[in-house]
C-alpha cells in the first residue's frame, strides 16, 4: 500500500484544505495522475500519484483542513510495496482520455478548473485561448455561454409546457418569512481561514504604529501624462514602487526582519516589493522580485502580469515567496485611510490612499489647486522608531513630488 501524504508545498506552510478529489475509491490511476486539489495559505497546487494503482481508501473528506504529515487517501500499488509518500505539488492538469493510450495535458489553474466544476463543465472539451492552448476562465464562460443558447429553445418549451392554465384569481401569497432566511453562512475556511490566523499572528507579534503623510503627485502625474503622450503607458503604481525601492535603499531598517531568537535584525540587500492583491479568494500578496534593479517600465508589466494570474487564480508559490516589504494600493477604491496590517516577518507596509484635488497653501502664501494622496504606514516599532518612519516617508515623498530626482538617483 502507498499512503499519499500532504507535505510542505511551500512557504513553511503547516495546513492545507481539501477542495476537491479527481478520483474515488476503485479508480485506476496512473504515476503522475493528479490526485487531490489542495488550498493553502498561498495557493492552490494538485499533488499527483506518486505511483499507479488503485484508490484503496480516501481518508480525508474534502472541506477538511489538515497538518502536513496527513495521509490524504491509500493507493495499492502494482507489487503491493508498503510505502508513505508525500505527494509533490502539480499545477499542470493531467487527464486520462478515454479510447486513446497517449496522456492528455490539460493546461488551466486550479481556479480556471474550480469554476469548471461549478458550471458542470468537462474542462476536456473547452478550447483554450490563453498562451500555449491554456484554457482561462472567459474560455470557461464562453463555452457555457455557447451551451446555453444551444439548449435555449428546448428550455423554453419546457417551460411553455410545464405552465399551468389558471381558471380563477389566485389570492397574493400571505406576508411570512422564515426565520433561516435571515441570515446566511459563509464557511471560514481556505484562503480566508489562512488569512485570519496570519493577520493575528502579525498583531500578536508585532507592536504595529502607523504612520501618516500626504503626497503632492501633481508633478508625477504631468510627468506621466508627457510620458503617455510619447506613446509609453505606465502604471503611476509602477512608479511608487520606484520609489519606494530607493527610499528602502537610504533607510534599509525597513526591508529587514527581526530575528528574536538571535536578537538581530537582519537587514536584506535585495528590494522584493509585495503587491497586496484581491481576489475572488481572498487576499494574497505576489512578489516584484529585485525591483530594484527593473525599470519603471519593467515593474508596470510585471505588476500588470501578476496582478492578472492573481485574479484567475494563477500564482505559484515562486510567484509569493521572498517579498522583503509590502505596497497595497487602496486609492483606486476611494480609501482615505487605514492602518494596515504588516505582512509578517516583514517591518513595514504602506498603504496608498485616494488622490484628490484640493487647495493646497504654497510656501509663498499662493493658494493652488494640486493632487494630494494620503498614505498610511505600518512598521514595527520593536525594529524603527516613529522619527525614522517619518525620514522614510520623506525620502520617499522626495520622488514623487521631485520627478526630476529620478534621473540622478535611480538606477
Amino acid at each position: 500500500m502507498v499512503e499519499v501524504k500532504l507535505h510542505d508545498i511551500g512557504e513553511g506552510m503547516t495546513e492545507g484544505e481539501i477542495i476537491h478529489y479527481f478520483v474515488k475509491v476503485g479508480d485506476d490511476v496512473k504515476a503522475d495522475q493528479p490526485l487531490v486539489e489542495v488550498q493553502t495559505d498561498k495557493m492552490v497546487a494538485e499533488l499527483p500519484s506518486p505511483a499507479s494503482g488503485v484508490v484503496k481508501d480516501i481518508v480525508i473528506d474534502k472541506g477538511n483542513t489538515v497538518s502536513v504529515g496527513t495521509t490524504l487517501l491509500v493507493l495499492e500499488e502494482a507489487g503491493g510495496k508498503e510505502t508513505a509518500v508525500p505527494a509533490e505539488p502539480m499545477l499542470e492538469y493531467i487527464a486520462e482520455p478515454k479510447k486513446k493510450t497517449e496522456r492528455l495535458f490539460i493546461k488551466a489553474a486550479p481556479y480556471t478548473r474550480k469554476i469548471a466544476r461549478e458550471f458542470g463543465v468537462n474542462i476536456e472539451l473547452v478550447k483554450g485561448t490563453g498562451k500555449n492552448g491554456r484554457i482561462t476562465v472567459e474560455d470557461v464562460y464562453n463555452f457555457v455561454k455557447q451551451n446555453d443558447r444551444k439548449e435555449q429553445p428546448v428550455k423554453e418549451s419546457r417551460e411553455e409546457a410545464s405552465i399551468p392554465v389558471k381558471t380563477e384569481v389566485e389570492a397574493p401569497p400571505a406576508q411570512h418569512q422564515s426565520s433561516q432566511t435571515n441570515e446566511e453562512t459563509i464557511p471560514f475556511r481556505g484562503r480566508r481561514k489562512q488569512i485570519a490566523k496570519n493577520m493575528v499572528k502579525s498583531l500578536y507579534t508585532i507592536p504595529h504604529v502607523t504612520h501618516f503623510e500626504e503626497v503632492d503627485m501633481t508633478e508625477l502625474l504631468a510627468y506621466r501624462s508627457k510620458v503617455k503622450e510619447m506613446g509609453r503607458s505606465v502604471s503611476v503604481t509602477a512608479f511608487l514602487i520606484k520609489a519606494i525601492t530607493q527610499a528602502l535603499k537610504q533607510y534599509p531598517v525597513f526591508n529587514a526582519r527581526l530575528d528574536e531568537e538571535k536578537e538581530a535584525i537582519i537587514l536584506k540587500k535585495e528590494y522584493h516589493i509585495g503587491i497586496a492583491a484581491d481576489t475572488e479568494d481572498g487576499l494574497v500578496v505576489p512578489v516584484i522580485h529585485h525591483a530594484d534593479q527593473l525599470s519603471i517600465q519593467e515593474i508596470h508589466s510585471k505588476q500588470k502580469e501578476l496582478t492578472k494570474r492573481a485574479v484567475d487564480g494563477q500564482l505559484t508559490g515562486a510567484d509569493m515567496r521572498g517579498g522583503t516589504f509590502t505596497i497595497s494600493n487602496v486609492g483606486p477604491l476611494g480609501s482615505m485611510g487605514a492602518t494596515p496590517i504588516i505582512n509578517y516577518p516583514q517591518t513595514g507596509l504602506i498603504a496608498f490612499h485616494k488622490t484628490k484635488k484640493m487647495p493646497v497653501v504654497m510656501d509663498n502664501d499662493e493658494i493652488v489647486i494640486r493632487s494630494i494622496m494620503n498614505i498610511s504606514m505600518s512598521f514595527d516599532h520593536r525594529v524603527a522608531d516613529g522619527a525614522t518612519a517619518v525620514a522614510f516617508t520623506n525620502a520617499f515623498k522626495q520622488y514623487i513630488e521631485n520627478p526630476a530626482l529620478w534621473l540622478i538617483d535611480m538606477n
